[in-house]
């Protein structure tokens, strides 16, 4: 892994470094196809970012939970561009959500249900061991 020191505009250093997202590709291609067809359907104008740019940026978010600051950072972009790319790209992907009934339903089938993407580490046993018979 290389580290590269960049001087920022006001003179603080900041060290940049390469970064994993456990991901398939075609995730990356199917998020920056969704991308490609908004900005074809609004006529969008030249971005900052290509397509598969923001999908990796906005997959960093999503995945690994990068705040909006590093990501500015990483891809040479403003905070707040950062954050209209991750809210549209969300949005693109709500789009292709199941409503709340046909999720229930699906959810219903299954053993469990991760419902807002979080998980929660837990100890059963050691909650079992301190209660109260």
């Amino acid at each position: 892994m290389s580290t590269k020191i960049n001087r920022w505009t006001r003179g603080s250093e900041l060290l940049f470094y390469r970064a994993a997202i456990p991901l398939s590709n075609r995730t990356l291609t199917r998020l920056a196809g969704l991308i490609r067809e908004r900005r074809t359907e609004r006529r969008s104008r030249w971005r900052r970012l290509d397509p598969a740019r923001q999908a990796l940026l906005v997959l960093g978010h999503l995945r690994n939970g990068d705040t909006y600051t590093r990501l500015a950072a990483g891809f040479g972009i403003g905070t707040a561009t950062a954050w209209r790319y991750v809210r549209e790209s969300v949005d693109l992907l709500a789009a292709l959500a199941e409503d709340v009934q046909a999720a229930a339903a699906r959810a219903a089938r299954l053993a469990y249900a991760i419902l807002d993407g979080t998980l929660v580490p837990i100890d059963r046993l050691a909650d079992a061991a301190h209660a109260k018979p």
